[in-house]
């Protein structure tokens, strides 16, 4: 029930000044969209930050710092 009001809330804002049917439209699909898509599109991303890290570590990226910003050996 809350994803009805809400779909309808997003719809009649994305309607703007059209108003009527094609907001409630544009509502019923928003939360369809939500309620079918929200998982699969946060898995995909959820899979792909997995592997850029992945990535990164195996690629054994060291950060690079600055010559002055090591500190230099003991003198003496």
């Amino acid at each position: 029930m809350l994803g009805k009001i809400a779909g309808a809330l997003i719809g009649r804002r994305i309607a703007g000044r059209h108003s009527g049917a094609k907001g409630a439209l544009l509502g019923y699909g928003v939360a369809a969209l939500a309620r079918r898509g929200l998982g699969p599109l946060a898995a995909v991303a959820a899979i792909g930050w997995g592997a850029k890290k992945l990535y990164d570590r195996r690629r054994g990226r060291a950060p690079s710092y600055p010559s002055d910003a090591a500190p230099s050996p003991p003198e003496g």
